[in-house]
């Protein structure tokens, strides 16, 4: 009897800890599956139906009609996807190497004063809403009352519509796009650089190993995971770029800024086309995870190379 309430103890114990587990886990996945799980197969179920929400008409089943016509390029579906791999592309990257290099910059000068209130100062932009920086931006890049052109006039250069010449459009917004984000990156340099062991590193300087490939050799070896999963976290939020250029372009002049968060913004929210629209949303959602997954492959590749 006494080994037989000594095992039934732990037992009850033990199923005790598992109902609590589940208890807290609970609300998380009620919340993912409300809020997640049925909007995505309402979502998926919609993209196979004709429907708008102004049509009057119930949802006609058309099969993978909306996603043969994206397929064929219909609204410019793919110059508007390989534009949004050029924005994504070139912004992740000059926001990877500034973030780096500032980055640093200030974890080499950890005594240089007044190095809290720089830091401070540079994190700003980040904290800004994107439309409340897109309209800031729009006022400065105007032809007309610019400060932008205001200052280019007085060194003797001619007005430049920025936001309204094709040549220009992309790269003023660019420019936006990197003058806040490029904060973010700087955060998660410093973050993988506080995950470099000192000792490796005063080795390094004992031995007087060159800087470079102290930081080939110990700085991007423990600090390189942080520093793709920042990259990761970008090129995800740079594909989603929708709130920044709708106060500074609206996908304009013509189609130079039009990306694909763009069109999917207005043939959702502004034509009410939800068949196609959520047809547009599962391709976009497809290239996310095809992203995502090429980034985890390459993290993976390389952990099994050093093991």
């Amino acid at each position: 009897m006494t080994v037989s309430s000594g095992t039934r103890a732990p037992s009850r114990a033990h199923d005790s800890r598992r109902v609590l587990i589940f208890l807290l886990l609970a609300p998380v996945l009620a919340f993912f599956i409300v809020f997640n799980t049925i909007p995505l197969l309402w979502l998926l179920g919609l993209s196979f139906h004709n429907f708008s929400l102004t049509g009057g008409v119930d949802p006609q089943f058309v099969g993978f009609r909306n996603y043969y016509q994206l397929w064929l390029g219909r609204n410019n579906f793919w110059g508007d996807l390989s534009r949004t791999f050029a924005f994504v592309g070139v912004g992740v990257t000059i926001q990877t190497v500034l973030g780096m290099a500032l980055g640093l910059l200030f974890w080499g000068s950890k005594a240089m004063p007044g190095r809290r209130i720089a830091l401070t100062l540079l994190f700003t932009p980040m904290v800004l809403t994107p439309v409340a920086s897109g309209t800031f931006f729009r006022f400065i890049y105007d032809a007309n009352f610019g400060v932008l052109n205001a200052i280019g006039r007085g060194l003797g250069f001619e007005t430049i519509d920025y936001l309204g010449d094709p040549a220009f459009a992309f790269w003023a917004v660019l420019a936006v796009d990197i003058w806040m984000w490029t904060p973010f990156m700087i955060m998660m340099t410093l973050a993988a650089l506080g995950s470099v062991p000192k000792a490796e590193l005063e080795a390094a300087e004992i031995d007087r190993i060159p800087f470079w490939k102290r930081f080939s050799l110990v700085i991007l070896h423990h600090g390189k995971f942080i520093l793709m999963l920042g990259i990761v976290l970008r090129t995800i939020d740079s594909f989603k770029t929708l709130d920044l250029i709708i106060p500074m372009t609206k996908g304009g002049p013509g189609q130079q800024t039009r990306l694909v968060a763009v069109e999917l913004n207005k043939q959702a929210f502004e034509s009410f086309n939800m068949g196609f629209s959520s047809a547009y949303a599962v391709y976009l959602l497809l290239v996310s995870i095809a992203m995502t997954s090429i980034f985890i492959f390459v993290l993976n590749l390389r952990r099994q190379r050093e093991g």
